[in-house]
């Protein structure tokens, strides 16, 4: 079983890279349509951002409406950043007074997002890497206080990536980090793909005693699971510089998913995943201020009692000043500009 489900990964990889390949080529084929988007590359932007990342994950209790939700030691952040020329870099990390409940002795974790929207496409990868998780006692029927788990562990790797039809008129990054500007409001299908692996694992059983559902408990999930995906984008442009935009598909997976309890039960099945992002804001050629969320629901392959799932959100919101830069750092930046050596535009 785990060299055919190895053979499956390597297949699925070397699909996604031949359309990742031939739909980045459609897309460098065209440009945008001025009279709907604004370009500027040579603006700078400087940022200033509070955003929050995280996992959680769900365990459904068995013919019950309860859920147990086990939440990442993740903080609220604060943040700086910068685009230019097409490049865009944050550095942010959690503060303690925007986070009094957070455990301080829990291990380290690595939650990597990166949300791309380059014309006429939509790319999203995943990379977390966390490590303890808390049930909080409000979940817990047999217990007061909060279930911490610093033995827990989850690993997430995937890939979202769509063709946007219309992306000549309709920009996600005017959206998302502001370095372009929707002129007019704009909609487009989309449709793709997606594919996501990993694991949530810990030292002994995942549910407490407390909870009395040993007839479900477990120590340790494995999943994979990958298919098509379609949706719909725009944004609705207003009131000189406003602007509402939403990003939604639907996912119909094939997965795969094995729980170790002491003893193995593993299933394929089928079963719809959805993706949603919303932005609103005020975005001009000096200032921006906008909220944004990136959401994505990840339901893994149910089998027998076991149901359970992936939530990942990231949140932000961004103040933003534009400013123009000399002629003598724009010649240095483009020398050192990493997008100088995978963009021809």
């Amino acid at each position: 079983m785990q060299k055919s489900f190895t053979g499956l990964f390597k297949f699925c990889t070397l699909i996604v890279a031949f359309c990742l390949g031939n739909l980045a080529l459609k897309a460098q084929t065209s440009q945008y349509d001025s009279s709907y988007v604004e370009v500027s590359p040579e603006t700078f932007l400087l940022r200033f951002y509070f955003s929050k990342k995280y996992s959680d994950f769900l365990i459904n209790a068995p013919n019950s409406s309860d859920k147990l939700i086990y939440r990442p030691n993740s903080g609220n952040n604060l943040g700086i950043g910068f685009t230019y020329q097409k490049f865009t870099l944050n550095i942010a990390g959690p503060v303690g007074f925007l986070n009094p409940d957070r455990q301080r002795d829990f291990p380290a974790y690595l939650d990597l997002q990166a949300h791309i929207y380059p014309r006429k496409m939509i790319v999203d990868l995943f990379g977390q890497f966390y490590n303890g998780f808390v049930l909080s006692a409000d979940q817990l029927a047999g217990s007061d206080e909060d279930y911490l788990r610093q033995d827990v562990k989850m690993r997430k790797i995937g890939l979202n990536f769509n063709y946007l039809p219309n992306g000549d008129k309709l920009s996600i990054q005017a959206a998302f980090n502001q370095s372009q500007i929707q002129k007019r409001s704009a909609f487009s299908p989309f449709y793709g793909f997606e594919i996501y692996g990993g694991k949530v694992f810990g030292d002994s059983l995942l549910v407490p005693d407390s909870e009395e559902l040993t007839f479900a408990n477990f120590q340790q999930v494995n999943y994979f699971q990958f298919g098509p995906n379609a949706g719909l984008a725009g944004t609705l442009v207003f009131g000189n510089g406003f602007f509402l935009s939403g990003v939604a598909s639907a996912n119909v997976s094939l997965g795969h998913s094995r729980w170790q309890n002491g003893t193995s039960i593993q299933t394929w099945k089928v079963f719809p995943t959805y993706f949603l992002r919303g932005f609103f804001g005020y975005n001009s050629r000096r200032f921006s201020i906008n909220a944004n969320y990136v959401w994505k629901n990840l339901p893994l392959a149910e089998a027998s009692l076991f149901d359970q799932s992936i939530n990942t959100g990231n949140y932000r919101i961004n103040l933003i000043y534009k400013f123009a830069v000399g002629k003598n750092f724009e010649r240095k930046f483009q020398k050192i500009n990493p997008m100088r050596l995978i963009s021809k535009d």
